[in-house]
């Protein structure tokens, strides 16, 4: 890529990347571990998490034990409408989204679903999260099994009589429809682009808060996407 292709690049992941005015970051917080615990067998499992803004979603998830894949993308809508592009206008019925493959054995559904509200989502807002505003930012629960399904139902209903927040809890659980993979230059966005002015305001905190909340699952290195 030669130097005005590369400032061209940079340009429009700047105007067209997740993006929003400046306000205050939520503040990690430590859920609760779940009194329903996962009950999965032996194999490697998939699970869909929305939580606004993709890159922060997987940018966790990429450091946690146990996860083997993490691939942003888009939940539900159709097939023609899953670009980037289309999606931010708000006129799809798609979600940012990450599709994840885990090791039961190493990290159970309930204790990423604990990650997932200690560190990447606020599940008190309503169709946003940190600057994102939009229904394509709205925080969901895509369970791919019965299982997953029960745990996620219980989870939720112990966090709203948990007293953590303020607010009532509005992260819905959805049934899957279709996952589509998002652009390429989207993956492992976060350990491409460390330095990334949203990167460093929103997602490396949530990083940091995983390693000082749960330094058993923590894992330094960033699992890139082998796709």
């Amino acid at each position: 890529m030669n130097r005005i292709a590369a400032l061209l690049l940079a340009g429009s992941l700047a105007l067209s990347a997740c993006a929003g005015p400046a306000i205050a970051a939520e503040e990690p917080v430590n859920a609760p571990a779940a009194t329903r615990t996962a009950k999965e067998t032996k194999g490697l499992r998939t699970a869909i998490f929305a939580g606004g803004c993709f890159w922060g979603v997987e940018g966790v998830f990429s450091h946690v034990k146990g996860v083997k894949s993490a691939v942003a993308g888009f939940h539900g809508g159709n097939a023609a409408s899953a670009k980037y592009d289309i999606i931010i206008t708000g006129v799809t019925n798609h979600a940012e989204a990450v599709k994840i493959t885990y090791d039961p054995a190493v990290v159970r559904y309930d204790e990423l679903l604990r990650i997932f509200f200690s560190v990447v989502a606020d599940p008190t807002l309503k169709n946003r999260q940190g600057p994102d505003v939009g229904a394509h930012y709205r925080s969901a629960l895509v369970p791919m099994n019965k299982e997953q399904a029960a745990v996620a139902r219980a989870y939720l209903a112990q966090l709203g009589k948990a007293g953590l927040w303020s607010k009532p809890i509005v992260t819905r659980i959805e049934p899957y429809k279709a996952f589509y993979p998002a652009e390429g230059y989207h993956q492992d966005f976060m350990a491409k682009n460390p330095r990334h002015g949203y990167i460093m305001r929103w997602d490396a905190p949530k990083v940091a808060a995983l390693k000082a909340f749960y330094p058993d699952h923590y894992r330094a290195a960033f699992l890139r996407d082998a796709r």
